[in-house]
């Protein structure tokens, strides 16, 4: 079994570039955020493939044969053999004789340790390293922006487009600087009539985001109803400071939304807060989405005057709930049925959407002839 080494190992020729290394991984990690441990790594890794590449006796020497020392003080590289009395692999293995040249107290079994001119590789090993590290580099900025759009996943950004694809889905850019990320806005994401030029800007939404070989995808929405709370929450400050709490959305991109909010705090108008002065705040959600109608609502715990609310702007005579059942009978005025509908029963789909119930709509003169038979 082989020993530890006895003597202190010979002493390879250093590279006076160590300060010089540090202080560019250090401008590096400034710039691109790559931690300069992560890039010394990357760096000795390098090395050591370039040296198991760029050797004349081209033995294939194990990676974990090769050391490689770098630190401020100086660049060094040694490579680890053992000396035994027969030779079996040369590229692992040193005769007791030649190993004694180095080290006279090494003993069979010990390990020796051979120094490298590093100034001796050759441009193949150069080559190697290089782009050994420009890859540490990409993969380490890959991964940053990773990290970073992985926590905005279920964020409202604003993207750039950048091209159109036949298919209908659009790719666009999101992010700035040395954040810009390659996203994609498939075609059942995007608002139904809405069309995209490149160079247009437009808000989405992070979905999710996978790890590509060129860097982060990431998925985006314009239709998930997560984008109306986002611009809601951007366009009132009553909101974003908690006075004002958004429930529930129900939402049929393009064409209509209900969102159902409530005041967390008193004498606060939780409707007024959304539409804002003048209406500005609901007009401004509604340009961004193209003119999509939204009907804000008032949450409430009281079934009954929730799912009343939810069929606005339709007036409501009753609700009943319905005993055992998530569900409701609601009687409207004749001449209100078909706005409690609405067109393609989109009202009460949406009404029953958003509060979870199913809406059972009688006029009153049905519910009057019922009573009378």
């Amino acid at each position: 079994m082989a020993r530890n080494t006895r003597a202190k190992k010979s002493e390879a020729p250093k590279v006076d570039v160590g300060a010089e290394i540090f202080a560019s991984l250090r401008e590096l990690e400034k710039i691109k955020g790559i931690p300069v441990d992560y890039m010394v790594d990357r760096l000795k890794q390098a090395l050591t493939n370039a040296y198991r590449k760029d050797r004349e006796d081209n033995k294939d020497v194990p990676a974990e044969n090769v050391v490689v020392d770098l630190s401020e003080k100086g660049l060094s590289m040694y490579q680890v053999k053992t000396a035994v009395e027969e030779v079996e692999d040369a590229a692992v293995q040193m005769h007791i004789d030649a190993a004694r040249n180095l080290n006279p107290n090494v003993q069979p079994g010990d390990t020796v340790t051979i120094p490298v001119d590093i100034d001796k590789f050759g441009r193949i090993a150069a080559q190697t390293a290089k782009q050994v590290v420009i890859q540490g580099i990409r993969e380490a900025e890959r991964g940053a922006i990773y990290e970073s759009y992985s926590s905005k996943s279920q964020e409202l950004l604003t993207a750039t487009v950048q091209r159109v694809d036949p298919t209908g889905d659009v790719f666009v850019e999101i992010g700035q600087g040395n954040e810009k990320s390659d996203a994609v806005l498939r075609t059942g994401e995007q608002i139904p009539g809405e069309s995209y030029e490149p160079g247009d800007l437009i808000r989405v939404y992070v979905l999710e985001v996978h790890r590509m070989g060129r860097g982060p995808m990431v998925q985006v929405s314009r239709t998930h109803p997560n984008v109306v709370r986002r611009l809601f929450e951007l366009e009132t400050p009553e909101i974003a400071e908690g006075q004002v709490e958004i429930r529930n959305i129900a939402r049929e991109a393009g064409s209509r939304s209900k969102i159902a909010v409530r005041a967390a705090m008193e004498g606060v108008d939780p409707v007024g807060a959304c539409v804002g002065p003048r209406g500005g705040r609901v007009a401004a959600v509604v340009d961004e989405l193209c003119g999509e109608k939204i009907d804000i609502v008032v949450w409430s715990e009281d079934p009954c005057e929730y799912v009343k609310a939810a069929l606005s702007p339709a007036d409501v005579v009753s609700v009943t709930p319905v005993p055992g059942q998530k569900a409701c009978r609601v009687v409207v005025p004749d001449d209100q049925l078909s706005l409690a509908i609405g067109k393609e029963g989109q009202n009460a789909r949406l009404a029953a959407r958003l509060t979870g119930y199913k809406i059972d709509i009688k006029p009153v003169s049905a519910v009057q002839e019922t009573e009378a038979e």
